[in-house]
């Protein structure tokens, strides 16, 4: 897979507000589109630290290990108990499929090729140029910047090889140490869904953050045009 070209262009538009006066914004353009597969295939990615990559049978022990994590179970939508067989049919049929199928892009992040699993996330479709990211760490890893900079990796690959437009990120309300990771990693929270998540069987209000590329200074595949200054918030609710 070939990935975009990496230019963008800004190019001042100018509208008239409801005061009458005009104002300039700028509009992102598109980089040329290029040709790719698809199919996602199985995909590495690599950092300074890490290495994501899908997760493999071999991964099993660690991710069972790492789900009785109470954490994990309390603010992911991983089953409670936690089973070894829950951990085997995750990384033999689940993951997999979501490859096969495009609809979700899981990868177990290590550190180093042959390290610890430190983290999961998942990049996930949610409609049109739509894509929503998951994440969870394992305990004993917390606290050293491991899935912020997994979230960046995965955040550059979304927007130049599946031609997101815009990454989403969504927790409940109390979830402060899944929203610092967002934020570090560029996430900027636009307000409460109400019922945006749904959990237990329960659906709930939940925060969302959103990442652009022109965040990271990346071309949209997509023209991008930004709503003008005066025209209030974009979600309501509490930020």
């Amino acid at each position: 897979m070939r990935a975009r070209v990496p230019v963008w262009r800004t190019y001042g538009a100018r509208r008239r507000c409801r005061t009458g006066r005009r104002v300039s914004r700028k509009v992102f353009a598109p980089a040329p589109p290029a040709q790719h597969n698809p199919r996602m295939e199985p995909t590495t990615l690599t950092t300074e630290r890490l290495v994501l990559r899908p997760f493999v049978p071999e991964d099993a022990a660690e991710v069972y290990a790492a789900c009785q994590d109470p954490e994990i179970q309390r603010w992911n939508e991983v089953p409670s108990p936690y089973t070894r067989a829950h951990a085997d049919t995750w990384v033999h049929e689940t993951v997999p499929a979501g490859w096969r199928g495009d609809t979700a892009y899981s990868f177990a992040v290590r550190l180093g090729p042959q390290g610890p699993l430190v983290a999961a996330l998942g990049v996930h479709p949610r409609g049109e140029s739509v894509f929503e990211v998951g994440f969870w760490a394992v305990a004993e890893h917390r606290g050293r910047g491991y899935v912020a900079e997994a979230l960046g990796a995965a955040a550059r690959w979304a927007f130049t090889e599946l031609g997101a437009g815009r990454l989403e990120w969504r927790a409940e309300p109390d979830n402060a140490a899944s929203r610092a990771v967002a934020e570090k990693a560029g996430f900027r929270m636009e307000g409460i869904l109400r019922a945006g998540i749904r959990h237990r069987g329960t659906l709930r209000d939940c925060r969302v953050g959103a990442l652009l590329p022109s965040d990271l200074d990346l071309p949209p595949h997509l023209p991008y045009l930004p709503a003008r200054p005066d025209a209030g918030p974009a979600v309501s609710g509490t930020p």
